[in-house]
């Protein structure tokens, strides 16, 4: 029987190494996605978020001034109106549903039900200013010919974009 060696000699191993905190571990993107989706589309569907953020492009211009989506639950659309444009926006209806169920998928609204609100008030389109287009940069460096125009132009529209004394 052999005697072990003495401890000095002994090779010493490392304690073994505690796994990193759980925060700091790499994780997938797809472990991460519920804890953040979860608690926003608790609150509002995406089908809810999409109906209100592209009602000017669904409805037009002018009901869109006119009227205001409110809350998108099981399948019914409150819509705020003011005034009288209930009565269109219903004649309207199925014309609007069919255009929302279009733009954010099937069977995303059912009916529409419209609520009289004051505060809803018409606003104006926004005035587009008539913008001039800026001076060309000159480029000495390129030969003549359509790039060198097109990129000349570019220039121009970047230089007044960052203001003055910038090049």
């Amino acid at each position: 029987m052999t005697n072990p060696p003495p401890r000095s000699k002994q090779k010493k191993t490392p304690p073994p190494a505690e796994p990193p905190p759980r925060a700091f571990r790499p994780r997938s993107m797809a472990a991460l996605l519920p804890h953040i989706s979860t608690p926003v589309f608790c609150r509002y569907s995406p089908a809810a978020v999409q109906v209100m953020s592209d009602w000017p492009d669904i409805v037009g211009p002018h009901l869109a001034a006119l009227t205001v989506p409110r809350r998108l639950s099981a399948g019914t659309l409150t819509v705020a109106c003011s005034g009288p444009v209930a009565m269109e926006l219903q004649h309207l209806a199925p014309a609007v549903i069919a255009r929302i169920n279009t733009t954010c998928g099937q069977g995303v609204v059912k009916r529409l039900k419209m609520v009289q609100d004051l505060t809803v008030t018409p606003r104006p389109p926004p005035q587009a200013r008539p913008r001039t287009p800026p001076a060309p940069l000159q480029i000495d460096d390129m030969p003549d010919g359509p790039l060198k125009e097109a990129l000349g132009r570019l220039g121009g529209w970047l230089h007044a974009a960052r203001g003055p004394g910038s090049r």
